[in-house]
């Protein structure tokens, strides 16, 4: 069973919410499943449970309700008042209720109980914690390694990558284990359904999306758009997505013949004008200026397929340290890298492995992105996306969105987020993002709407 860092942990636990898999619920079954455990290992009848309070401490509470055979006492690290989440507030106020032994813990003399008791159950941190340990959890950390008890910890030991670690006998941690778990792990289930971890939800864009507070332009990404010549506007409607998406700063670079439609479709667009009609090798020398100040490039919106324009695609495409690649650039003998977002021909085009008629098949989709070392973005009915060891799905998204230009704008929302994130998180992201948009333009237009109007749904999508 593969780790699961707590980042993934966290979006897992959101497309649960998401599915409709209320958060108290998994809390129960964590704590039921940590019960069970305790059960197994308790060598007398006194439990005392140190908590913190969040989400573990909440585990930890439901868990005393099911140790009703045991004397159980709880020292909360803190007061109650400032449990952080509902969840865990809510299953404080039911032991309250039933008569459990509740203690505050304000300062280190509280914590000498700790010497009288047969086992411990650290719930004070969960994942994510760093630095110094300081203060009355420091301190709760120091009384637990020191009393000589058993130990069971909950999800993590308490502390776990900082100068303070609980030394616990066994970690019982739910649903796959986490990085760095030392000595003996318990995984217990909890209630996730694989859809969780299959399916595209509101997690996958919490991925994608944290920006710190103290940045500046040019670091929520630099988006290099390369299209156009056949058609004018595809690469305004990718670079436009990409914008909507978070990206800082988006370049359009396209032929001359189509420039200027493409910069009055949005003063916020800066177009860069090629040489000619078509993409040909005398912009490259361009083109290698402009993918050296850009953190990703989006190519084959609107390129049309001209010979000349394929070489220069031979020749670009290996420069680009990222790259999306879309439509027109998704050619036999083009050079792929980074994320692809074919539809099921365009797949068909560039895949050497033979498919039967049909939809294709999620093994022969794995395979190529793991041969290919790519991120496939498989657009259909239900997307896939894929780096070839994991697959996702994606069911965001409805039948307006066969009007043209809807592909444009998920290419220009992957390379916004591509350009900040990895390519499966930002693909997976994507793809739930352009869909929900599109949703949401359907409830205002129906089968009326327009690649624009998705675009502007964007922004409401990404509420979290």
């Amino acid at each position: 069973m593969r780790p699961i860092s707590p980042e993934v942990m966290r979006a897992i636990d959101a497309n649960c919410a998401y599915l409709g898999l209320i958060p108290l619920q998994l809390m129960e079954n964590a704590g039921s499943a940590l019960a069970r455990e305790v059960k197994t290992r308790a060598k007398g009848k006194r439990i005392i449970i140190v908590a913190g309070r969040g989400n573990n401490a909440g585990d930890a509470f439901v868990a005393a309700r099911h140790l009703d055979e045991f004397e159980v006492t709880v020292l909360l690290i803190g007061r109650a008042r400032d449990i952080a989440t509902e969840e865990a507030r809510r299953n404080w106020d039911i032991l309250d209720r039933m008569g459990f032994d509740l203690k505050e813990v304000r300062d280190a003399e509280d914590l000498e109980v700790l010497s009288r008791c047969d086992l411990i159950l650290d719930a004070i941190f969960g994942t994510g914690v760093r630095g110094t340990i300081r203060g009355l959890e420091g301190q709760a950390i120091d009384a637990i390694n020191s009393s000589g008890k058993s130990v069971i910890s909950v999800d993590v030991p308490s502390g776990l990558g900082t100068d303070k670690v609980v030394e616990s006998e066994v970690t019982v941690t739910f649903h796959r284990p986490k990085p760095g778990l030392p000595g003996d792990v318990q995984v217990a289930g909890i209630g996730i359904p694989s859809a969780a971890e299959f399916l595209t939800g509101p997690g996958d864009l919490g991925l994608v999306t944290l920006r710190p507070p103290g940045s500046h332009k040019g670091q929520n990404g630099r988006v290099l758009v390369i299209g156009g010549g056949a058609y004018s506007g595809a690469p305004a409607l990718a670079a436009s997505a990409a914008l909507r998406a978070g990206a800082d700063w988006v370049t359009v670079a396209t032929p001359s013949n189509v420039s200027k439609i493409v910069a009055g479709f949005s003063p916020n667009l800066i177009v860069k004008e090629l040489s000619g009609e078509r993409l040909t090798a005398q912009d490259l020398d361009v083109l290698d200026e402009l993918i050296s100040r850009h953190d990703v490039v989006v190519v084959g919106m609107g390129l049309g397929q001209d010979p000349e324009t394929r070489d220069a695609l031979i020749e670009l495409i290996p420069k680009c340290n990222k790259a999306v690649i879309d439509a027109d650039a998704l050619l036999p003998g083009v050079p792929l890298k980074g994320i692809v977002t074919p539809h099921e021909a365009e797949f068909r085009r560039i895949c050497p492995i033979k498919m039967p008629p049909g939809r294709v098949q999620q093994e022969t989709l794995t395979n190529f992105a793991r041969d290919m070392k790519l991120t496939v973005l498989l657009k259909g009915k239900t997307d896939f996306i894929t780096d070839g060891d994991t697959i996702r799905g994606n069911k965001t998204g409805n039948a307006g969105m066969t009007v043209g230009g809807t592909g444009d704008v998920l290419a220009g929302i992957t390379g916004a987020f591509y350009s900040i994130a990895p390519a499966l998180q930002a693909a997976t992201a994507a793809a739930f993002v352009n869909g929900k948009a599109g949703d949401l333009a359907y409830a205002d237009k129906g089968f009326n709407l327009l690649a624009t109007d998705v675009i502007e749904k964007i922004p409401k999508s990404m509420r979290l």
